[in-house]
């Protein structure tokens, strides 16, 4: 066989060719995105057989099925800034949103011009839908006079409430979940509260709701996209009944269980409507596990949230926002594959424009890579020098190849030490070879400055740019972005 570089080029860019003609040929995959919340790295027994003790088999057959990517990022250490980056292929620190998460009760961080991956998909002729949790602020208005609730009025949003700017506002055609962990009790359904429910039912809710969806579109020609953005493992960490005790770790182990089990139903259903083969099914996580699982308890029992990496939840290291991420696509990506390519959650609406060979709308997705390639076994041509890791404090970090900057003293998020913990005179910055440490153990920042001068040149230019791929220079929501945000 020729394995020259220019001759393997020309057979994938003829793989390229063939598959986005037969795409158009009216074979439109469906999407299903399925993303956790707060599970951790090594949380799912596939990634970390030696220190995961939670059973994940619905993941795990995944897995097996498909590909895992083993240095898969979220946009952020916590939950709202990735969810915007998904839904945007753009990052969210670009917005208002310079730190911690939104609240509710508030305008959408979604500008009402900016196109969502949602909102493209439905104008290629896909049907959108989520259902789950949204967190990226919404309003509540009193269905009589249009005024909007105010959070010191209402600690849950009352039955009734209408939603101006929700997700039936921002690219999806059907809603049905609840904002974020805080206001679980309301569920919503399009633009309206339509009850208010046991927080222990949510999961199951979400679960029914995911497969009558897939189960809705049997006998449609249209393909669909299918959002399920879970609110578990996060807290309130609330197994229902029949789950209460199977992981003998306790109820987090549970909990992971439960949300696992809904990786198998929807599996089922795929296969159920005859969907599973034309079916790009992704499973990951917004980042890692919060500390509210009592990841030490946890860790006595034989169980790291975080397998070999450091941190957790909130933290900027690679605990704290690498997570997992596993594809299926029969016939597209082969079974049992894995790949150790760098990419991140907001390459999703890249990734989508690549596969159904559109053109990806002027201003949209300014840090979104496709990494259609890689699920084919090839290189990804990324156009972007490297990926920005963002903690809940604000604190950046910038990894390229094996190189990681973190612009922080210590975890720059909850993980001890924190940067008040951090003595006054300690290194401003830490600078790490994951591929010889990828612990984050030996800090190279004295050794190795000129790496540092070269990774900070190239965040510092994606943060002005506006935009962290090629194209045309687009600009931040806010005028100036602060970078350091415990020195130098």
């Amino acid at each position: 066989m020729v394995n020259h570089p220019v001759f393997m080029r020309f057979l994938f860019s003829t793989f390229l060719l063939v598959l986005t003609a037969s795409l158009h040929a009216g074979e439109k995959p469906n999407i299903v995105y399925l993303i956790c919340d707060d599970l951790g790295y090594g949380d799912i027994q596939c990634l970390a057989p030696e220190t995961s003790k939670i059973p994940t088999p619905h993941a795990d057959q995944l897995a097996s099925e498909g590909m895992i990517f083993t240095d898969a990022h979220s946009g952020s250490s916590v939950c709202t800034p990735t969810r915007y980056g998904i839904m945007t292929g753009r990052y969210a620190w670009r917005t208002r949103l310079q730190s911690g998460v939104v609240t509710g009760f508030a305008p959408s961080l979604i500008a009402e011009d900016r196109q969502t991956v949602a909102g493209f998909l439905k104008e290629q002729g896909y049907a959108t839908a989520i259902i789950g949790k949204w967190h990226l602020d919404f309003e509540y208005l009193d269905p009589e006079t249009g005024t909007a609730y105010t959070q010191k009025q209402h600690k849950t949003p009352p039955v009734g409430a209408k939603i101006p700017d929700g997700p039936v506002h921002r690219g999806f055609d059907y809603y049905h979940g609840f904002h974020h962990a805080r206001n679980m009790e309301a569920v919503i359904e399009n633009d309206t509260v339509i009850a208010h429910d046991e927080v222990i039912h949510m999961l199951p809710r979400l679960t029914e709701k995911s497969v009558d969806y897939i189960d809705s579109r049997a006998g449609k020609d249209e393909p669909f996209f299918l959002f399920i953005p879970l609110g578990s493992p996060h807290t309130p960490i609330v197994p229902s009944p029949e789950w209460q005790g199977k992981s003998g770790l306790g109820d987090y182990g549970d909990f992971v269980m439960q949300t696992d089990h809904v990786v198998g139903e929807v599996s089922k259903a795929l296969a159920r409507n005859g969907f599973a083969d034309n079916t790009l099914f992704i499973f990951t996580s917004d980042n890692g596990c919060s500390k509210a699982a009592d990841i030490k308890g946890l860790a006595e029992q034989g169980h790291l949230v975080s397998a070999h990496l450091r941190g957790s939840k909130a933290d900027i290291w690679d605990g704290g926002h690498r997570i997992p991420f596993i594809t299926r696509w029969p016939g597209k990506v082969a079974a049992g594959s894995m790949s150790d390519q760098l990419i991140c959650l907001t390459d999703l609406f890249a990734t989508t424009a690549e596969i159904l060979g559109a053109e990806i709308p002027a201003a949209t997705c300014e840090d979104s890579v496709s990494f259609l390639s890689a699920l084919a076994g090839e290189l990804i041509e990324s156009t972007r020098h490297g990926v920005v890791h963002h903690s809940i404090s604000g604190h950046f970090a910038y990894r390229q190849g094996p190189w990681k900057l973190i612009l922080a003293r210590g975890s720059g998020g909850w993980s001890s030490p924190t940067e008040k913990e951090m003595p006054k005179d300690s290194l401003p910055a830490q600078l790490y070879h994951l591929g010889k440490d990828p612990g984050e153990t030996t800090n190279l920042y004295l050794e190795n400055r000129e790496k540092v001068d070269d990774l900070l040149a190239l965040l510092r230019e994606d943060v002005k740019r506006g935009r962290s791929t090629r194209g045309e220079t687009g600009s931040n929501d806010l005028e100036n972005i602060k970078l350091w945000k415990s020195g130098p």
